[in-house]
């Protein structure tokens, strides 16, 4: 198949495109710079094209000739507090890809929504519901809708960020510490793609993809505490210093947290209905995966902790 693929330079895409290539597939990937992605090209069948404007005028000539269409864009924080940010990656994006699908004919789109979506407060959760039902409006297009709890593996913003909080302090405060969530293997992920593309479950279909356990936020932080090998003092915030502290960094660069992650984290991230046995796999635990990845970058860290003091030394004789 020839399938393009929107939003895929980030974390999810760098595994989901060695699999989809791995089964054949010729993958198209529409991104902003392409300069910065070029080590995707280093995957057998993928070419990356350029697009600054993903109005539908200018996916028609992209989607044209294609089997399917993946959208993976997504955002967990915008520069306001409104969610017109949230709107526009969501929504406005899915408006123009639907319509590009209409004009040029592709009828199979993947779209990574999330658990929760359209439930609740959060922008975030909100936006992705109306995704959703502009999906599954479209008389055009036959969506599947994926919708995995949190992703973890090597390059994840998840662990990996906690780990780096953690080796720099001995004390972290944590919002939200019992909300509820089951972490996801990316590579579980792009296997569920490639079962859904190729016919392993029908389309017009959402499927939740989770990991084989639930736990609490507390206890991921505290699992990637014991990865390090660091004795941090974890310290769970009450409800209404996590509402605060969500306000407060509304207004930090970057946003590390915000009140739409406070208001997401309201709701447990979870499910009973987990797609990934359907579609022939197996969930992958968190603790079979992530030491592999936090140790060895903590490895890495050590080595080049060491080179520094080597070159130090070197400087100073």
């Amino acid at each position: 198949m020839r399938i393009v693929l929107l939003g895929a330079t980030g974390f999810v895409g760098s595994h989901l495109l060695p699999e989809l290539s791995s089964r054949g597939h010729r993958c198209t990937v529409l991104c902003r710079d392409p300069n910065r992605a070029r080590q995707l090209l280093l995957i057998p069948g993928v070419d990356l094209r350029q697009l600054t404007d993903f109005s539908s005028a200018h996916l028609v000539p992209e989607l044209a000739g294609a089997d399917a269409v993946i959208n993976l864009v997504g955002i967990l924080n915008e520069r306001g507090r409104n969610g017109r940010g949230f709107h526009a990656m969501h929504v406005g994006l899915v408006e123009n890809l639907i319509e590009a699908c209409r004009i040029t004919g592709v009828r199979r789109v993947i779209q990574f929504s999330a658990l929760n979506a359209g439930k609740g407060t959060s922008h975030y959760l909100v936006s992705k519901g109306k995704a959703e039902e502009l999906l599954r409006q479209a008389e055009c297009i036959d969506a599947s809708l994926l919708r995995p709890s949190v992703i973890f593996g090597a390059g994840d913003a998840f662990f990996n960020r906690f780990a780096a909080l953690l080796k720099l302090t001995p004390v972290l405060p944590l919002a939200c510490p019992g909300a509820k969530l089951q972490p996801v293997w990316v590579g579980d992920v792009a296997s569920a793609v490639g079962q859904v593309l190729q016919g392993g479950a029908n389309a017009d279909q959402s499927f939740d993809l989770v990991g084989p356990k639930v736990y609490t936020l507390r206890e991921l932080v505290e699992f990637t505490a014991r990865v390090l090998g660091k004795k941090r003092w974890i310290i769970g915030l009450p409800d209404l210093i996590s509402r605060a502290q969500g306000y407060l960094m509304d207004f930090v660069p970057g946003k590390p947290f915000s009140s739409d992650n406070y208001q997401s984290l309201q709701l447990d991230n979870v499910s009973k209905a987990n797609a990934l046995p359907e579609l022939g796999i197996k969930p992958r635990s968190l603790k079979s995966v992530v030491p592999g990845y936090l140790a060895g970058s903590l490895h890495q860290s050590r080595l080049d902790s060491w080179r520094r003091h080597a070159m130090q030394d070197k400087s100073t004789r």
